[in-house]
């Protein structure tokens, strides 16, 4: 079998490349934005950008990579970024790092147009979007960035409609994939979410004449906005006026909404499809406990993302819950230049572990996912350096063995560990006692649904595990990507 390497920083995460926030009708409406952005930080921590309307100064942006907190937090910013319109996004770099990354990728997108200038931010990946790209570079469009969603920006800018609204249908009645979009005119907040509904978006309330949309609602509970309803799959709300319309552009599907929002995406503070993902993953936890019991002393989470299923576990099994491992708290991504004696510690300078709890005890440690493993390996030996007698590792989701195109930052799949190994060989690659993952029926339970996944008409995208993919990644197949044989 050959070695799985990665960056020591590398998390072993799976990434949301992106999220996105708009408000509608409140003073100073930027700052509200970036308040929600904060919220969102999770979902994107390479850059964000931020765009406002103002009748005065028209339309305003300030693009900055890094974090919200470090850039938009700055009266020098925000003073530029007036008016009481204005939507903005966090994302995630997957073109490499962040001195790989142009300013000129960093959203929203404007564009001007004869009937006035729109903005755009969007969450998700456009699986066509080679292909669109072409053709507009051949029909005279000229790019400014590396990024799918300009497509977009170009498409409204062919569209013969009279009005944004209408261009942004057209525009997205063109493009294949995942999208949740936030956009703005001079007048309008609008919000739009790909038929499948893959990614969120939200819809909150601030006062009777003032709204807000978002990738998730605990960036509305940040503003002190109510949630009022998630955003349909297919549907598009236009809010002018203190009034929210909506339409629906596409033609009806079945909802595919991404089950990893649920298992690692989401903040689990946030409600998603009407479930409080906290209880999803405490819930996930308990299916595990059911599927694979075992023997131990203590149930360990993996800070932060095992959290809930470690409870979960614990509370099924009757095992002890502990702290055994515990994350600094304040490890940044630029903590330190990478020299090679840092680069030897590892996972170290973020996770470190309890060794009075540990010494002499059989430790049960969950996890959300193992991607490429390696950050499993790094933990299993630290646990044990700590005289723990045993380690088992449960896993709060399938075997993650196929990349998804819908909007994650996913490595190529012969770089996914359970891509090329049985669950067996993955244990003796890790070097734990035991390794058992929570069974793909088991997340759908704990996801609410009591009968398991419908094989037929499966009702989340579990692609990353199944290989099923909902829509087909026609730019990745032309690569010569080959997709899932049917069974």
């Amino acid at each position: 079998m050959r070695p799985f390497l990665s960056h020591p920083f590398d998390d072993d995460k799976l990434k949301e490349e992106c999220g996105v926030f708009g408000v509608i009708g409140v003073a100073d409406a930027a700052n509200f934005v970036a308040l929600g952005l904060h919220a969102l930080q999770h979902r994107g921590q390479e850059a964000g950008g931020i765009v406002s309307y103002d009748p005065v100064t028209g339309f305003n942006s300030a693009r900055r990579f890094g974090y919200v907190r470090d850039n938009f937090t700055k009266p020098d910013v925000m003073e530029t970024l007036p008016g009481s319109l204005s939507i903005g996004h966090v994302r995630y770099s997957t073109a490499g790092s962040k001195g790989a990354t142009a300013i000129r990728d960093v959203q929203p997108f404007f564009g001007e147009f004869s009937m006035g200038g729109a903005a755009i931010a969007h969450n998700g990946n456009l699986t066509n979007a080679t292909a669109l790209r072409r053709e507009l570079i051949e029909r005279g469009s000229i790019f400014q960035s590396s990024s799918d969603s300009e497509c977009i920006i170009h498409l409204m800018a062919r569209s013969i409609q009279k009005n944004i609204s209408e261009r942004i249908k057209d525009a997205l009645r063109r493009v294949e994939g995942a999208f949740s979009i936030v956009a703005m005119t001079r007048t309008k907040l609008i919000g739009v979410r790909d038929p499948l509904g893959v990614r969120p978006l939200v819809l909150g309330r601030i006062s009777d004449t003032a709204w807000a949309l978002a990738s998730e609602t605990c960036a509305l509970d940040i503003i002190g906005a109510e949630f009022i309803r998630d955003i349909e799959p297919g549907e598009m709300v236009v809010i002018e006026e203190g009034r929210v319309n909506s339409t629906r552009p596409f033609a009806p599907a079945k909802s595919r909404f991404c089950i990893f929002e649920h298992v690692y995406f989401s903040r689990p503070d946030s409600i998603q499809g009407g479930r409080s993902v906290y209880e999803t993953r405490r819930q996930i936890g308990v299916e595990l406990a059911r599927e694979a019991p075992v023997d131990a002393d203590l149930v360990c989470p993996v800070p932060d993302s095992g959290t809930p299923a470690a409870i979960g576990f614990s509370q099924e099994s009757g095992i002890p819950y502990a702290m055994g491992i515990i994350r600094n708290q304040y490890m940044g991504r630029t903590f330190i230049e990478p020299t090679e004696s840092i680069r030897n510690m590892g996972v170290r300078l973020k996770l470190n572990v309890n060794r009075a709890l540990i010494k002499g005890k059989r430790v049960i440690l969950v996890d959300d996912s193992v991607v490429r493993g390696t950050t499993s390996r790094k933990i299993k030996d630290m646990i044990l350096e700590a005289g723990a007698a045993e380690v088992h590792f449960r896993i709060a989701s399938p075997p993650t063995a196929w990349p998804c195109f819908y909007g994650v930052d996913t490595p190529e799949r012969s770089k996914l560990l359970a891509a090329s190994m049985t669950e067996e060989e993955m244990r003796e690659w890790i070097g734990v006692n035991s390794l058992k993952f929570i069974s793909l029926d088991g997340l759908y339970r704990a996801a609410g649904e009591a009968q398991g996944r419908n094989n037929a008409q499966p009702q989340y995208c579990d692609a990353c595990f199944s290989g099923d993919y909902p829509v087909t990644p026609s730019d990745k197949i032309d690569e010569g990507f080959e997709m899932k044989a049917a069974e």
